[in-house]
């Protein structure tokens, strides 16, 4: 089936049709630097890093974007607090916010502009705004004029007095109306404020996307992301002053993330972006402070869960569902991937091979060869066949990656139960159906490579101990456990298991020995 994006624009889905054939732009709004990410700040670099990845097996010339925003009233307080610069703060966190994408596995984002390196672009269009009557200044502020523009509404399906409504709107008496926002603030002292003709000040929150997106995308884009939550104001405000200045369309798809929520709790995890929240969406409904995933994701999450398996749980649900955000709920994803693991190392026994050294296609024009006359073996390959198929209409029907990530579950089975009918770890394994076995583990990376996961081994360096060590002193337990059992001290041979589980360390006996893996 050809490729389908909902667009919240027209709340339904639609064919996927680019401005320029064969490229695809795209923009997805990036955090605050005010405060270390927290696991909220993961979820849309997850997802739209995952539709990059889609987009470019799929054939398309992907260009993505994430803004950094530098300079905001949030930031300004922050670094007061803190007895910082701005510009110092926003340093700091940003390298924590890369830091934390680079251990999520997002690596498709081409640029990340900073809302301080875009100041004259931001100048630019709103002296076009005036310009045109779309905007205008008032005592060292601009103001977009919101009753100019016709269609104002039209992403979030409000009127101007629904937008009002339950909302906190900029107040200032001398608006011409209180739905007007600001396009550029005047600077109060010892404020940060770059020279501009209405007075020394700094850009709205809504300007610097519309300027950034502009400069490097163009005047239209195919998709601009975000969350939820993000769809008023600022998406609204972003749509609405763009195509006021260039009379164009500004993006083609809006696409928007659902929520992550504490598990049996209402509310966003990382509280609203304290704009001017949308009080109608029913996702949107209040700050958890003092929630674990407010909390650093370094200190809260990742303390205690591999980021790979943070990555597969933020996956495995629809990209516009809520997130139900757990510990808990992470850790039983963990021991759902133990599966995968137990996969690669008895595919490793049998082939000599390691999974992570398959060379799996990266285009879905050479997906990984199937034959379709293969004798006795082509049962299984039809059977991988039909599951691709299936991966390939979940991630084309609105990259559905909770389906997809149900295909691989599917293939494990499918390619477990190869092993077992084959008899593939029996002396003497037929080496044509271990090299069938090699297509469906080579399927299998390329699927779980547009996902972002089983990319790599999960990283061992660091604990401070020889990998070599290690396994002696691992094999060296499992003996002692093992002579423990022969000569029935059940307690002792408990007890090592468990203190190796605390350890997380994981055994699995098999009828002639006992194998041992991390986490």
């Amino acid at each position: 089936m050809a490729l389908r994006v909902y667009n919240t624009l027209s709340r339904q889905k639609e064919d996927f049709k680019t401005v320029t054939p064969g490229k695809v732009t795209m923009y997805l709004c990036g955090p605050t630097v005010y405060k270390p990410a927290h696991i909220g700040h993961m979820v849309g670099p997850v997802i739209f890093d995952t539709v990059k990845k889609y987009l470019v097996y799929s054939g398309y010339d992907v260009s993505f974007v994430v803004n950094i925003t530098d300079v905001d009233d949030k930031l300004i307080n922050k670094a007061a607090e803190k007895g910082m610069t701005v510009d110092a703060l926003a340093k700091q966190m940003t390298e924590d916010y890369f830091d934390n994408l680079k251990l999520m596995g997002v690596d498709s984002i081409d640029h990340f502009p900073f809302a301080t390196q875009h100041i004259q672009d931001m100048q630019e269009i709103i002296q076009s705004l005036i310009d045109k009557g779309y905007a205008y200044p008032l005592d060292g502020d601009v103001y977009f004029r919101c009753t100019k523009d016709e269609d104002y509404g039209k992403l979030s399906h409000r009127s101007i007095d629904e937008m009002l409504a339950g909302t906190r709107a900029e107040t200032r008496d001398a608006k011409e109306h209180p739905a007007d926002f600001a396009l550029w603030k005047g600077s109060k002292p010892g404020e940060p404020a770059w020279d501009s003709p209405w007075g020394p000040g700094r850009p709205g929150w809504h300007i610097e996307c519309s300027a950034m997106s502009r400069k490097l995308l163009g005047d239209s884009i195919d998709i601009h992301g975000g969350g939820l939550d993000l769809m008023f104001p600022h998406h609204e405000n972003e749509l609405a002053q763009s195509e006021s200045c260039t009379g164009k369309t500004f993006a083609t798809y809006w696409m928007h993330n659902g929520l992550m929520q504490a598990s049996g709790q209402a509310g966003k995890v990382g509280g609203g972006h304290d704009r001017h929240g949308d009080a109608a969406a029913a996702q949107i409904a209040g700050k958890l402070a003092g929630s674990a995933g407010a909390e650093s994701v370094k200190t809260a999450v990742f303390a205690h869960h591999h980021p790979e398996t943070v990555r597969f749980f933020l996956l495995a649900t629809h990209y516009r569902s809520p997130i139900d955000f757990s510990l808990e709920r992470i850790a039983e994803t963990g021991k759902s991937l133990d599966g995968f693991f137990r996969l690669f190392e008895t595919y490793e026994r049998i082939s000599g091979k390691s999974f992570y050294s398959l060379e799996a296609p990266e285009k879905r024009s050479g997906t990984t060869p199937l034959p379709e006359s293969a004798g006795e073996l082509q049962p299984f390959f039809d059977e991988l066949k039909s599951l691709r198929d299936r991966y390939l209409e979940a991630m084309d029907d609105d990259f559905n990656t909770g389906g997809a990530v149900g295909v691989l579950f599917e293939l494990r089975r499918v390619l477990n139960a190869f092993i077992g009918d084959q008899k593939l770890e029996a002396p003497g394994a037929d080496p044509a159906k271990i090299a069938a076995l090699t297509t469906g583990l080579t399927l299998l990376k390329e699927l779980a490579a547009i996902l972002g996961v089983f990319r790599q081994p999960r990283e061992t360096a660091g604990s401070g101990v020889d990998d070599a060590l290690l396994d002696g002193l691992m094999q060296l337990i499992i003996q002692i456990r093992a002579d423990a059992r022969k000569n029935k001290n059940f307690a002792v041979a408990d007890l090592v298991r468990n203190k190796l589980a605390e350890l997380k360390i994981t055994l699995e006996d098999q009828k002639e020995r006992t194998l041992w893996r991390r986490g």
